[in-house]
């Protein structure tokens, strides 16, 4: 599952042999953005180079906090990181490119 979160973009997935979700990044700051009290670790094999582990629950609190604590009316705009704000622009155009 790709979350896309304003100060962080994460893919969760479940590990392999527990009920462990990883939760894996491409930048280590939206992992120390969402999970500051998390250890992150580095990989270099791997399509995603940080990663942290978490139960389901943990993580659907992440999510529903966010939820709840939504006070922004334009995602995009609520994007301070430079590069997040870019990546999620052209997450969106080529959005509205498979919507048409």
């Amino acid at each position: 599952m790709w979350v896309c979160f304003n100060n962080g973009f994460v893919s969760a997935v479940k590990c392999h042999d527990s009920d462990m979700l990883k939760i894996r990044a491409r930048r280590k700051d939206h992992l120390e953005n969402l999970f500051p009290n998390k250890e992150i670790q580095t990989t270099t094999n791997t399509d995603y180079k940080y990663r942290i582990f978490a139960t389901k629950e943990e993580f659907a609190k992440l999510v529903s906090d966010s939820i709840m604590n939504t006070e922004y009316t334009n995602f995009k705009n609520s994007v301070q990181n430079h590069d997040l704000h870019e990546l999620y622009a052209e997450f969106w155009q080529l959005h509205y490119m498979y919507q048409r």
